[in-house]
């Protein structure tokens, strides 16, 4: 009780309070200086995260020279935004139509959201302005598109009368019979040695040998690229789930790391991105009962691969309100109510030192006195709020998981299309 108290008094004398986006300037401005800003949130289903990430992108692009936004979601559907913001996709009628057509997989909403809407038309506004090697880019980093990045492939390669186009069709005829159900690929590859990675890999190498096809589009190269890492990855991610869960969650986050870097050579070698993921992700899995478990993230690469200096990552959390989230992985998403932080959380501690938004940055001066282990809430996009306290905390050292923190005390769930 005594170090619950000492916690409370810390936050009260570090936190900073604030009501709008502006409120949080000198966050950052400390995040600037680094070449990646990594911007968490501890549901995928928050409107709050959403409209306070979006807002710190505007200012990080505007006025610190930011050149791309990276997320938690699949490369070919966020290919679409990326496509439609710099002008290219004219197929699309407007941002909700980019949103409605391109995020069709369960869980949609973590994009196709109302509160996407607005920050893809002010990209596409803002890139209006640019010239055409200056416009800001937007990318999904994960590893789940294994079909549709295939068929991605194919499409450009039918499109541009490439002669690897077979070695495409290979791949994707080798995965026709698991009619796009991950699940049976793993279970198939895993146990009965029935696999697509020969024709994956081959594909992957011709793609990665055919550097004169791109000559005149480089991000085309990155396009297929990254399309070709993704079924390279998933492959062995799909495969891996089925016997070794945490192993496959480093291969997810590994693959995020390498999309990330190939995102960041395409930009050229000084630029500077913005990464959007959960919390889980985002924040240093060392500082974590993660790394226990031998489990690494995107946070805890970066920072190893670039050097601390050049990582900026800020957690974000609530106390209570409303969240979108499915009970099982699959359903349709309704709106729940997140329970009150639990006794003794993070989110409890925040909370109790004066109700209302905050944040704290985390230096030198104040580090240590928050670098003692505490439960820290973690939601899904499958969530039952009954049961949160027996597995939603994820005991941290938050100091050390992250560079600053956002609090919102009170949240609403996010607004799907």
């Amino acid at each position: 009780m005594i170090k619950e108290k000492e916690l409370i008094k810390n936050i009260e004398k570090y936190a900073e309070p604030f009501s709008h986006t502006e409120g949080l300037q000198p966050l950052i401005e400390n995040a600037s200086h680094a070449k990646f800003v990594l911007l968490g949130e501890a549901s995928h289903g928050t409107s709050e995260f959403y409209k306070i990430r979006s807002d710190i992108t505007k200012q990080l692009i505007q006025h610190h020279q930011y050149s791309f936004i990276a997320v938690e979601g699949d490369w070919p559907s966020c290919y679409e935004i990326n496509r439609y913001i710099k002008g290219i996709a004219t197929e699309y009628k407007n941002g909700e139509d980019v949103l409605k057509k391109s995020f069709t997989r369960w869980p949609a909403w973590m994009w196709a959201n109302y509160e996407m809407v607005e920050l893809i038309e002010w990209l596409r506004n803002y890139n209006q302005t640019r010239n055409e090697e200056d416009k800001i880019g937007f990318y999904g980093v994960d590893v789940y598109s294994l079909w549709e990045s295939i068929e991605a492939i194919v499409k450009y390669l039918k499109k541009t009368n490439s002669p690897i186009l077979q070695k495409a069709i290979n791949a994707l005829e080798c995965l026709d019979p698991f009619e796009k159900k991950p699940e049976k690929y793993g279970i198939s590859s895993a146990f009965y040695g029935e696999n697509c990675v020969s024709e994956i890999i081959e594909l992957l190498h011709n793609i990665q040998n055919d550097k004169q096809r791109f000559k005149d589009d480089s991000e085309a190269r990155l396009n297929m690229t990254i399309n070709a890492l993704v079924a390279k990855n998933a492959e062995h991610y799909y495969y891996t789930m089925m016997t070794n869960d945490n192993e496959s969650w480093n291969i997810r986050d590994r693959h995020m790391v390498e999309a990330l870097r190939h995102i960041a050579s395409f930009y050229g070698t000084s630029t500077k991105g913005i990464v959007w993921e959960h919390n889980t992700h985002i924040g240093d899995a060392r500082a974590t009962d993660m790394a226990s478990e031998g489990m690494v993230n995107v946070g805890q690469i970066t920072r190893e691969q670039y050097s601390e200096a050049n990582i900026y990552a800020i957690g974000f959390g609530t106390f209570e309100g409303t969240v979108i989230a499915g009970h099982k992985w699959g359903e349709k998403p309704e709106v729940m109510v997140v329970p009150k932080g639990t006794p003794c959380s993070w989110e409890e501690a925040l909370h109790q030192s004066s109700p209302g938004n905050k944040y704290i940055i985390f230096n030198e001066e104040n580090r240590k006195e928050f670098s003692n282990i505490i439960g820290h809430r973690a939601i899904g996009v499958v969530y039952n709020p009954n049961f949160e306290h027996h597995g939603n905390y994820v005991p941290s050292r938050i100091s050390e998981r992250y560079d600053a923190f956002i609090h919102v005390d009170k949240t609403n769930a996010l607004k799907p299309l």
